[in-house]
């Protein structure tokens, strides 16, 4: 269903067509209007968020300790590692998001092992940077 509009995002850009669409039916839009908070740090974490459009700041014990945009993702290491979010993301725009909740990231886990691997990676390189 959104198959097109993800192979436009660098993380899905790679992967083969049939396993872009099956992402496509897996995830749901998200609209969000700036100064939300899309995930709540020290939360349980239940989904999974990619950036097509909008700006969000990274907030650690509210110190704000990054930025993203279109393309970013973020909510990984709650879903792959710890349970629990460990940071807030708050839009600094309205923002497009895409959204996928924890058994659909499962199911991606499953399906499409390249993908998972490279979310493995950068949720590893992430807590890593985090306790440094």
């Amino acid at each position: 269903m959104y198959a097109t509009r993800l192979a436009a995002i660098p993380l899905f850009a790679s992967i083969a067509p049939e396993e872009r669409e099956l992402v496509g039916e897996l995830v749901d839009p998200l609209q969000v209007s700036a100064g939300d908070e899309v995930a709540t740090q020290d939360a349980f974490g239940y989904s999974f968020f990619v950036i097509e459009e909008g700006t969000a700041e990274v907030r650690v014990d509210d110190q704000i300790v990054g930025q993203l945009g279109p393309g970013d993702f973020f909510g990984e290491i709650a879903l792959l590692c710890t349970g629990r979010r460990t940071a807030a993301v708050v839009a600094t725009s309205p923002m497009k998001l895409f959204s996928l909740f924890d058994r659909d990231f499962r199911e991606i886990e499953a399906q499409v092992p390249g993908l998972a691997r490279e979310l493995r990676r950068v949720a590893g390189e992430r807590l890593a940077a985090a306790r440094a």
